[in-house]
C-alpha cells in the first residue's frame, strides 16, 4: 500500500461544484415555483425559445447532456404540452420544439428566473458571479474526458 498523502474529500472538485450545483438549483427552483417550471426545465424552454426547434442531438450538446438523461428531462415537458417532439426537416432526426403554452409558460417564468439571478448576485456579488459563470463556460467547454 502506498504510503503517499492521500488528499482530503473536501478538496475534491467535483463534490464542491456538485454542493453549490445543487444550492443553487434549490435556490433558482423556488423562485420559479409558481410558474411550474423547476430550473432544469427553465433551462430547456429557454433554449428552445432562443434558439427555436432543434434536433434532439443538438439539443443534448449544448445543455451538456446526454440523450438518455434529455430525453428524461423533457417527458414532463411533453406531458405538460410545453414542448413538442416531431420528425425533423430530414425525417430521420427528431426536432424538439417549443409549442404555444411553452412559450407562454417561458414568458410568465422569465421574471422569476430575474429574480432568482438577482437574489444570488446581490448575495455572492455581480461580479463575482460574471467571473464565476465565465469559469463554467470555460469549464463546460473543455473535454476533459480520457484525460491522463
Amino acid at each position: 500500500m502506498s504510503t503517499a498523502a492521500k488528499p482530503p474529500p473536501e478538496i475534491c472538485n467535483l463534490l464542491a461544484l456538485r454542493q453549490a450545483t445543487r444550492r443553487l438549483t434549490q435556490l433558482y427552483d423556488h423562485f420559479l415555483a409558481p410558474s411550474g417550471v423547476r430550473g432544469t426545465q427553465f433551462s430547456i424552454l429557454a433554449r428552445l425559445k432562443a434558439r427555436g426547434p432543434m434536433p434532439i442531438g443538438e439539443m443534448a450538446e449544448a445543455m451538456v447532456m446526454d440523450r438518455t438523461t434529455l430525453a428524461r428531462n423533457l417527458m414532463p415537458l411533453r406531458r405538460q404540452r410545453l414542448v413538442a417532439v416531431t420528425p425533423g426537416v430530414d425525417r430521420r432526426r427528431r426536432e424538439i420544439r417549443l409549442t404555444d403554452k411553452g412559450l407562454a409558460t417561458i414568458e410568465a417564468a422569465l421574471p422569476l428566473w430575474r429574480r432568482a439571478q438577482h437574489h444570488f448576485e446581490a448575495r455572492y456579488g455581480g461580479g463575482e458571479a460574471e467571473r464565476l459563470r465565465a469559469m463554467l463556460r470555460e469549464v463546460a467547454a473543455t473535454e476533459l474526458a480520457g484525460g491522463g
